[in-house]
């Protein structure tokens, strides 16, 4: 059984709001790079706290590196005992999130899913290796703001310092550790409201075309797209994103948001 570490946190809005929201960001980022769902949250009247992840920014570092190890994290996390009202989570993160709720479904009220790694096949799991193997080669504000020149400047700054901080060998054992990539009966499992907003396939996503189809069977879950965003939709067109989350959660049920 995996054991849980204790996650740092950033938070965003009032700390008395009604509502708690919950972030969760993809490997090689870190809390600080989901501002903009924690901004517009906090505008909309929510708290949102977003998490380093294991291996990630300041949080601790661990020899286990398996999904089962970072949803065992995230599970932990609670707001006063209850559930949260919302989580979102990328990549990643959303792999955690789909395992933490299904095995604890009061652990919150809904979920929002972005292009989540649920399923990686062999050559998505190298496509993500050698994706960060680029990162750590060169994590300049330079480098990045090459890679990824429409990016906001905060966006740039964040992901040069994220990928400084993060440990390396965690990263590479977040693929290693996890040679069977795959959170498919957990997302069929999952009893609370769930909405992904996928990347645009044109561009570039992880979750699509079989996979994307078989998960969507479960009726709780349904699902938007970003057209002309990549995997980091929050950051390729955050606007476009951050309207796709505010229309997911005014047509949520009430119990959901409640």
């Amino acid at each position: 059984m995996a054991i849980p570490v204790t996650l740092p946190r950033l938070s965003w809005g009032d700390p008395h709001a009604e509502r708690r929201a919950l972030l969760l960001h993809g490997l090689g980022s870190d809390a600080a790079l989901m501002w903009r769902y924690g901004v517009a949250l906090a505008d909309d009247g929510w708290r949102a706290d977003a998490v380093d992840l294991r291996g990630h920014g300041s949080a601790p570092r661990a020899l286990d590196c398996t999904l089962e190890a970072y949803a065992a994290d995230v599970a932990a996390l609670r707001t006063d005992g209850e559930p949260w009202d919302l989580v979102i989570a990328h990549s990643l993160g959303g792999a955690a999130a789909v395992l933490a709720s299904a095995a604890h479904p009061r652990w919150t009220r809904r979920l929002m899913l972005i292009d989540p790694a649920v399923h990686l096949s062999d050559e998505d799991r190298e496509n993500v290796r050698q994706g960060q193997e680029e990162s750590f080669a060169d994590p300049s504000v330079d480098a990045i703001r090459a890679t990824h020149p429409d990016w906001h400047e905060l966006d740039i700054e964040l992901k040069a310092a994220a990928t400084r901080a993060a440990s390396r060998w965690m990263v590479e054992q977040t693929s290693a550790q996890n040679t069977t990539w795959d959170v498919r009966d957990a997302a069929s499992r999952l009893s609370v409201p769930t909405h992904v907003i996928g990347a645009d396939p044109a561009v570039f996503s992880i979750f699509t075309g079989a996979t994307a189809a078989e998960v969507l069977q479960n009726p709780r879950i349904t699902m938007s797209v970003v057209a002309g965003a990549g995997h980091s939709p929050h950051r390729d067109l955050p606007d476009a994103t951050i309207q796709m989350v505010r229309s997911a959660l005014v047509g949520a049920p009430k119990e959901a948001l409640s």
